[in-house]
Order: structure tokens, then C-alpha cells, then sequence
């Protein structure tokens, strides 16, 4: 699928119009808001008492994937509450990364129809809620959950000035996942996808607050480890690296293994660290990784 960055200009505002939802005239709205996928950042009011997505551009939400049924899933306002309905679907509606056929929606819900993943809002101020998520779209990747590209670009170079200001070490690891085309082509994207996201959810609790952790391309992913030493940097390489062999990846009834090759570039408090050389040094290293043979690490430094 292809993905873009977000910015203020790129936000769709598309909005699907009806008759006054009855929740709306207390105050209470509800809406979805693309938070991966196409038209990333659009927001889609549930004004329907029955509201359908799927391929089909019959539906009130057409989201045009090969992944998506034509009538994949429904949303209906029961009086009370958003009740999601998945339409038989072939590749399932999940919530929360859970396979549903029906599920009673609470606000900040994710469903994932296909490739895409829609974030249920539903609340008193919507208007702001829906601006908070755009601010944070334009940080955080919508599939994985970690930082995306661009701020790992920022804040590489934050961290090497304050490294060169204050003579701190720094290192920036990369990694990807080994031979992630296989995984598409034996389980399919969607399957893919789920291994990136619970990839990510494995590692990030094991990192310490000040690490910054970001998918900087599609099965790409960087880690800005600030003050740390040589051995350090590849102790925390290495302990990512196990993790991920370590961990039995689930989608439906398949369990996926996969492994990672790794570069780290590590600086010390005497030198003068530039974002774009420390990144491509990085970058080399993971490549030597590759080469001789995947699913270890290289260090330069």
C-alpha cells in the first residue's frame, strides 16, 4: 500500500452527510478518522443510523483495497450505542487488533478493515478530539504505533546537537525485517501488517523512556539510543534482536517467525556527530548484516 507523510495541506475532510444522527442532538457525535491507509487524516461522520464500508463505492465508506470485501463491515446506532457488525468479510473486521463479528464500539477504538485502520471517535468534543489526532498522525505511524520517518529525521538531528553540545555519545541502530517479502506472499499483506504491529508492540516496552523507536520505511525501523557506550548500543541491538526471533507472531490461525539484521553507529563524546553521516553509517552497517547472512547485528564505532 502506498503510504505518505502528513502534513496540515494533505488532510481530507470529507464528510458523509444524512438526516441528524438522534446522539448528535444531545451533544454527542461520533465519527471515524483514516488513521493508515488512504486519504490519511479523513475524517468521516457516522450520521447514519446504518452505516456500511467495504470495497463497493455503494458503501458510505468505499475504501478501494484488494484486501476488502465489497460489503465488509457495518456500524448501527442502536439507540444507545455504536454496534460494529463485520459483513462476513474474507479477511475479518478487527477492533483493537482482535477478530470481531460484532462488538459494541467505545471511543478510541481502532478498526482495521483490509489494509486500512480507522480510529472510532465518539464524545462531547469531537471537534477537538479529531484535531489532537491529527497532530499526532503527523508523529506517529498509524500501523505500527512507534514514531514515523519524519520525526525520526527531527529528532536524529535534535539528539546530535545535544550530543556535540554537551560531549554525549549517541548511537542510532537500524533494522529490518529479513526476507519480509516471503511473509506477504505465503500470508498475505494483512498478515504482514500484523506482524509489523506486534513486532513494534514487543519491542517498545523494552526500551528505556529516553529511546526514541520509529519505522522509517516499510519493514524499516530506526532506534536512537542516547549516552550510551559501544557495548551498550550493541547490547540493546542484540537484546531487539531477540526479542524478535524469540516471539511467535499470531494472525488468525497461523504463527508467523521472522528475524531481523541490524546496523548500529555509534558516536563518541569526542566527536562531532552529522545526522545524515551517522544515519548512512548506520545504514551500511545493516547492509553488511544482510550480506553475511541476516538475523544478526554489525557495529560501527
Amino acid at each position: 500500500m502506498a503510504k505518505r507523510e502528513l502534513s496540515a495541506d494533505s488532510l481530507s475532510t470529507d464528510t458523509v452527510t444524512d438526516v441528524e444522527h438522534p446522539d448528535k442532538k444531545r451533544g454527542r457525535q461520533a465519527c471515524l478518522v483514516v488513521i493508515y491507509g488512504t486519504d490519511l487524516g479523513r475524517r468521516v461522520p457516522l450520521t447514519r443510523s446504518s452505516f456500511t464500508i467495504g470495497r463497493s463505492s455503494k458503501n458510505d465508506l468505499s475504501i478501494d483495497q484488494e484486501s476488502v470485501s465489497r460489503k465488509h463491515a457495518r456500524i448501527s446506532y442502536n439507540g444507545k450505542s455504536f454496534v460494529l457488525v463485520d459483513m462476513r468479510s474474507k479477511n475479518g473486521t478487527y477492533v483493537n487488533d482482535e477478530p470481531v463479528t460484532e462488538r459494541v464500539l467505545h471511543n478510541g477504538d481502532q478498526v482495521k478493515v483490509g489494509r486500512s485502520i480507522l480510529k472510532f471517535m465518539h464524545g462531547d468534543n469531537i471537534e477537538l478530539s479529531y484535531h489532537e489526532e491529527i497532530y499526532r498522525l503527523m508523529t506517529v505511524d498509524g500501523l505500527t504505533q512507534v514514531y514515523n520517518r519524519r520525526y525520526f529525521t527531527e529528532a536524529l538531528e535534535r539528539e546530535c546537537n545535544r550530543a556535540a553540545r554537551y560531549k554525549r555519545r549517541l548511537a542510532v541502530v537500524l533494522f529490518d525485517i529479513d526476507r519480509f517479502k516471503t511473509i506477504n506472499d505465503a500470508y498475505g499483506h494483512v498478515a504482514g501488517d500484523s506482524v509489523l504491529r506486534q513486532l513494534c508492540a514487543a519491542i517498545k516496552t523494552k526500551l528505556r523512556e529516553q529511546d526514541i523507536f520509529a519505522r522509517v520505511g516499510g519493514e524499516e525501523f530506526g532506534l536512537l539510543l542516547p549516552e550510551v557506550t559501544l557495548d551498550g548500543a550493541r547490547g540493546a541491538a542484540e537484546k531487539v534482536r531477540r526479542i524478535v526471533e524469540q516471539t511467535a507472531f499470531a494472525f488468525e490461525n497461523a504463527i508467523i517467525g521472522c528475524t531481523i539484521s541490524l546496523g548500529v553507529a555509534v558516536v563518541s563524546e569526542r566527536d562531532k556527530p552529522e545526522p545524515a553521516v551517522l544515519y548512512k553509517t548506520a545504514d551500511s552497517a545493516l547492509m553488511k548484516a544482510k550480506q553475511k547472512g541476516r538475523n544478526r547485528l554489525e557495529v560501527t564505532g
